[in-house]
């Protein structure tokens, strides 16, 4: 991956339907080059997915999830994705394994998801943070 790569990559970060003639306008490229490259880029797994950023007026949350230290993270985070309000599975390092982002209708349903992953006998323990404000990057 290289400089133009790159750029190509920030613009799509901002907006993933940005046209082809758009990108390449902004990273002084043509547009066969940007539509080769994101081609290139999606075959190598570099660009994993084009997703959907909402605001839907729900309630977005952060749930930080501690599991078992002799349980696979990634098995507990596959059973957690599939959960609907769950918008991201993140596994990371820290005092908690897992984090949730959740998009739900209102804080109830927010609780939902805390109790049913608390439920899993996997889990030790999790921790909440409401998502106030969103800017992307």
């Amino acid at each position: 991956m290289d400089e133009l790569d790159r750029r190509i990559l920030n613009v799509l970060r901002r907006d993933a339907r940005t046209p082809y003639t758009e990108i390449a306008e902004e990273v002084g490229t043509s547009e066969g080059t940007v539509r080769n490259r994101v081609e290139r880029m999606t075959e190598e797994d570099v660009i994993e997915r084009f997703t959907v950023s909402t605001r839907t007026g729900n309630v977005k949350a952060m749930i930080e999830v501690g599991v078992a230290v002799d349980v696979a993270t990634g098995e507990v985070a596959d059973r957690m994705a599939d959960w609907d309000e769950v918008d991201f599975v993140w596994m990371v390092s820290g005092e908690e394994d897992i984090v949730l982002v959740v998009d739900a209708a209102d804080t109830q349903g927010v609780n939902e998801l805390i109790t049913q992953a608390r439920e899993l006998e996997d889990v030790d323990a999790t921790k909440t943070r409401l998502i106030l404000d969103e800017r992307l990057g």
